[in-house]
């Protein structure tokens, strides 16, 4: 078959047939943000004549090598050169108005990429939507304050990653309607930093009116970042690489190889995993806007997974240690967790609410006072996996939410008849709320939605192995104790050190 084109504002793209879809990698969104454009928000794209090929992915971000794909990290070439986006799309054309689902990748805004073939977008291109996934600035590059770059502007950008979305989403909203996908009706999904992502989006004012539904996978409570935290470790950053710290200069700091920011080791100074607060981007901090109500109004499906304690070690946690630092609200902790006696269990499942499953509860019953919101816990644990992990870890969810190839090289363990069966119905949710903006699937259990006045969600697995099963009330004391102070997270993070 000949290959698929579509007409975008910056010039023609040449994409590829691939499994009956129409298939386009590779595709500018911004200017290379290099040389003087290092550290500016994203410029627009140099338009071209003729046709460009889109059917290779472009480079992934800078970030630190050889992080598993498994994992969340990239494969293939890194380089500063990468504002890129890739989309699947049943058919491209003008004459489409499919709902459109943009993908955010995670990876604690240090790692990651959209072009790993985890994020293939083929399992919703074939139920008729048009699927994008994109790449943004990361680390040092993506979320910096230097004096001789923001100077003293207490509101000039330093999160040029979280521009990098904007501008992406400026790119559906001119572009999509090429590819046959509605840029009316766009869903903005993502995990992890990618979930944290989908909530700066809906607080921030960039944002307003180029999407109309977000899901946040197993977002965090961790807090961004002041301005003057980000200058004290932008200018340690600077040293780092070897530059005189406050004193270096603008000129100093862009002409610095890329990777030299990201060979400095676990142990070297990072702003991961936040946004820094304050600029036109993040004005105000997430869960004060919408404390306010003042985050986008806009339908919200919120959830987190059994076992999110497994990215405790990236933040520095050991949920065991923890426990035995907080001396006597050691008994207070247990009180809410009767029958788990062993420090190690207990640190794993206070970490995991605390630092997520509370906080999902709390950002959906703020935004249930706006807009619909429906919340969900994951613990279905693919079967090659069952009995010897304890529920499902940070970023197992993905698998059951994209449904990847089997070739796809990017699973711990490959997914099973019922696996895949399983992943049909988590994507048949995914799809509906998309489609529509309720997340209502016929035949298949109903998933109300959660509010102040009732705490409902939808348990995926669980002690029904295999089940989708509406909840009220669910983890209600604990959660509740956690939801009395926004600080129980800091508090954890606090004691670790």
């Amino acid at each position: 078959p000949s290959a698929p084109t579509a007409g975008t504002r910056d010039g023609v793209v040449e994409g590829r047939k691939e499994h009956g879809l129409d298939v386009f990698l590779g595709i500018p969104f911004a200017a290379p943000p290099v040389g003087a454009l290092r550290w500016k928000e994203p410029q627009a794209v140099a338009g071209w004549t003729g046709v460009r090929k889109a059917d290779a992915y472009a480079a992934s971000c800078m970030q630190k090598p050889g992080i598993p794909v498994a994992m969340g990290g990239a494969t293939g070439a890194l380089s500063e050169d990468c504002l890129y986006l890739n989309v699947w799309t049943p058919q491209a054309g003008s004459a489409g108005k499919r709902p459109v689902m943009m993908w955010i990748h995670g990876g604690a805004l240090v790692f990651g990429s959209g072009n790993i073939a985890l994020y293939d977008g083929s399992a919703y291109a074939r139920r008729g939507a048009v699927v994008v996934t994109i790449n943004y600035r990361m680390g040092a590059l993506g979320f910096f304050s230097h004096p001789a770059i923001d100077g003293a502007d207490a509101s000039a950008p330093v999160n040029y990653g979280l521009f990098d979305q904007v501008a992406a989403l400026r790119w559906v909203r001119d572009n999509i309607a090429a590819f046959g996908g509605d840029p009316g009706n766009v869903t903005i999904f993502g995990e992890s930093a990618g979930a944290q992502s989908v909530l700066a989006l809906y607080a921030s004012p960039l944002a307003k009116g180029l999407f109309q539904r977000g899901i946040a996978q197993s977002p965090y409570a961790i807090p961004s970042h002041t301005r003057a935290r980000a200058r004290e470790v932008s200018v340690r950053v600077a040293s780092a690489v070897g530059l005189e710290g406050a004193g270096a200069t603008a000129a100093q700091l862009r002409t610095v190889p890329a990777a030299r920011f990201f060979a400095l080791g676990d142990q070297g100074p990072t702003l991961a995993p936040s946004f820094i607060v304050g600029d036109a981007a993040l004005p105000q901090p997430i869960l004060d806007t919408f404390r306010k109500r003042k985050q986008a109004q806009l339908p919200l499906i919120i959830g987190s997974n059994s076992d999110e304690a497994t990215v405790a070690p990236a933040f520095g946690v050991d949920p065991a240690e923890l426990v035995k630092k907080l001396r006597a609200g050691k008994f207070l902790l247990k009180a809410l967790y009767p029958g788990v006696g062993d420090d190690a269990q207990l640190g794993r499942e206070a970490v995991r609410d605390v630092v997520f499953t509370a906080y999902a509860r709390q950002v959906a019953y703020l935004h249930s006072r706006s807009a619909p919101v429906w919340r969900y816990y994951f613990d279905h644990v693919q079967q090659g996996q069952q009995g010897k992990v304890p529920g499902v870890g940070h970023g197992g969810e993905i698998p059951f939410v994209m449904d990847p190839p089997d070739d796809c090289g990017c699973l711990v363990a490959p997914l099973t008849a019922a696996d895949r069966d399983f992943a049909r119905q988590v994507g048949d949710y995914w799809y509906a709320f998309a489609l529509s903006g309720d997340p209502g699937v016929t035949a298949a259990p109903a998933w109300a939605r959660d509010s102040v006045r009732k705490a409902q969600l939808l348990e995926f697995g669980g002690s029904t192995e295999g089940r989708i099963v509406p909840r009220e009330d669910f983890m209600d004391a604990r959660l509740n104790a956690f939801m009395l102070t926004s600080k129980a997270a800091g508090a954890l993070m606090k004691a670790r050190n």
